[in-house]
């Protein structure tokens, strides 16, 4: 129940922080697989954060060429608008561990008008329908490897 509530707060905070900075334009909710969301990394078209937490990351190790920003840590908003600023015109994909984190921003991001986001939605995990990153074969690799990762701007 308590990790409800944290994901509310996130939600309304996310909300007015987002109406306050965003000068994107509002867009239709984009659904990508962890398939698809590999191939646009592999192809240079987007870039992906994992959103879940340092025990998250530890447990499962963090998607190859994913860039692991925790929503629960400090400057969350300040770093997934940094991201969308250092990849232009690509596509920022979130993700998380089975889609509900990642559900919970992205209509956050839509309400403030942002544009150029993805949710992969079955997760790291997976979901009901779908199988996830892990599952799927996707690469991992550490946390330690994908914080090495991080451009200098989202440290």
């Amino acid at each position: 129940m308590a990790h409800g509530r944290r994901v509310s707060a996130l939600g309304l905070a996310a909300s007015s922080v987002l109406l306050a900075t965003s000068r994107l334009h509002v867009q239709a909710r984009t659904i990508w697989s962890a398939g698809e969301a590999y191939d646009a990394l592999l192809a240079d078209r987007a870039r992906v954060i994992d959103i879940r937490s340092r025990e998250d990351w530890l447990e499962t190790g963090v998607g190859a060429r994913i860039w692991p920003i925790s929503m629960h840590e400090d400057r969350f908003l300040d770093r997934v608008f940094a991201t969308k600023t250092l990849t232009r015109d690509r596509t920022v994909g979130l993700i998380c561990a089975t889609g509900g984190r990642s559900g919970s921003v992205m209509p956050a991001l839509q309400r403030a008008g942002c544009d150029g986001y993805a949710d992969i939605s079955e997760g790291m995990l997976g979901s009901r329908r779908r199988t996830g990153w892990l599952a799927a074969g996707m690469p991992v690799v550490s946390l330690g490897a994908a914080i090495t990762s991080l451009p200098e701007e989202l440290s």
